[in-house]
């Protein structure tokens, strides 16, 4: 080609050079033109989609609550997936200012759900839920941010009775994606009288070193396990290891907790997990979320009536009961159980939301909370309204699922 363009610029009636330099100009600057716009699309996404996509690192679970105008991804008419106890408008709650706040990390900002990019990442696979209603109350936030674009067919049935409010199947046809609810408020094996004795004052016991068949016998098949509790272990306690009884809480008289059987139920699970036979899934652990009962407990006249969130300042004055050794443990037997499932090839995550939960004393049902299995009030401060905080919990799962973190 270049010989070619030689001997044509040495013809007697040859074209000027600058007729053909001038057709590459022009293609020249095309190409510029569309790589400058490509770029300023990129730069708008990175921008939208918060600093973490183009630093290393970004640690989500430090920031803060801030100012959010816009309405929430749903309400009680738009999502049929609320259950009464998080009903909190069907119940009453006259506010919505605690609709209108974002969780923003320090370092970069957090995306906003997408519920289409959610069903993409996941289709063709399955994820389960285990743990008490904390977890139940995550999984119906996430029924009710897809229902904008999919709707699943409760295929409970297959499994138990479709009554059974204490485990559940979803099914998502378009993606062939299982959503499930495993019931385990402690992990490891109990004696279950809580069935039919929900009061929080008989003595349950719980055998430590045995995890929890319900869920332990169907994890195996799941691409993801979201592992969350911690509210069950504040009642009355006896603790077993080998068959014999190791300890106890809330016993003799005493009113204090003993943290022994709450670490030891977290170590079983989470070193159960690593070493599952046939698990090749990605396990998150959920760190205990806070409740906010102020000038009570839950059974003296307890309230979580504050209309806002905490600020940073505000918050370290907040010690909810137990908090923070619940939430050292956890995040000591993860880190333990993370290298040992790590040098198997297997994926552990954390997602470390008390910090972030314990500052949104304001999206509690209160007053306007409801007994799930009976048409009663209750005060609850556990729990969150929806929407509210805890759809920024599956903010943060599809952020993790999406960046492989």
């Amino acid at each position: 080609m270049k010989f070619e363009e030689i001997e044509l610029f040495r013809c007697k009636h040859a074209v000027p050079r600058t007729v053909y330099l001038l057709p590459v100009t022009v293609l020249l600057a095309v190409v510029l033109l569309t790589l400058l716009r490509n770029w300023n699309q990129y730069s708008s996404s990175a921008t939208t989609l918060g600093a973490t996509e183009t630093t290393e690192y970004c640690n989500l679970f430090s920031g803060e609550w801030v100012p959010y105008p816009k309405d929430p991804y749903y309400d009680n008419k738009t999502c049929s997936f609320i259950s009464e106890k998080q009903n909190c408008f069907m119940h009453g709650r006259p506010d919505r200012d605690f609709l209108h706040w974002r969780w923003k990390p320090d370092e970069c900002e957090l995306p906003l759900f997408d519920a289409t990019l959610f069903l993409k990442l996941v289709q063709g696979k399955s994820m389960v839920f285990v743990g008490d209603s904390v977890g139940r109350n995550q999984m119906e936030s996430l029924l009710c941010l897809l229902s904008s674009v999919a709707r699943p067919e409760d295929i409970t049935g297959r499994y138990r009775s479709k009554t059974d409010i204490y485990f559940k199947w979803w099914f998502y046809s378009d993606y062939n994606f299982t959503l499930t609810l495993l019931w385990s408020p402690f992990l490891v094996k109990s004696t279950k009288t809580y069935v039919n004795d929900s009061s929080f004052y008989t003595s349950e016991k719980l055998y430590l070193d045995e995890p929890d068949e319900a869920w332990t016998t169907e994890i195996a098949k799941y691409d993801f396990v979201i592992i969350s509790g911690g509210q069950w272990f504040f009642r009355p306690l006896t603790f077993y290891e080998n068959g014999q009884v190791v300890g106890c809480q809330k016993c003799n008289n005493s009113t204090e907790l003993n943290y022994y059987g709450y670490q030891h139920a977290y170590r079983t699970a989470l070193r159960t997990i690593a070493n599952l036979k046939g698990f090749k899934g990605l396990a998150f652990l959920v760190t205990h979320s806070p409740n906010h009962f102020e000038s009570g407990h839950w059974n003296t006249g307890g309230s979580c009536n504050r209309t806002r969130p905490y600020t940073k300042e505000e918050k370290a004055q907040v010690h909810p009961y137990g908090l923070e050794t619940l939430h050292q443990i956890q995040v000591e037997e993860f880190a333990t159980a993370e290298e040992e499932a790590r040098e198997k090839g297997l994926r552990f995550e954390l997602i470390d939301l008390t910090e972030v939960m314990v500052m949104r004393p304001d999206g509690h049902p209160d007053k306007y909370g409801h007994a799930i299995d009976k048409d009663v009030s209750v005060r609850d401060c556990v729990h969150w309204c929806m929407p509210g905080p805890v759809d920024t919990l599956n903010e943060i799962l599809l952020y993790m699922i999406r960046t492989g973190r």
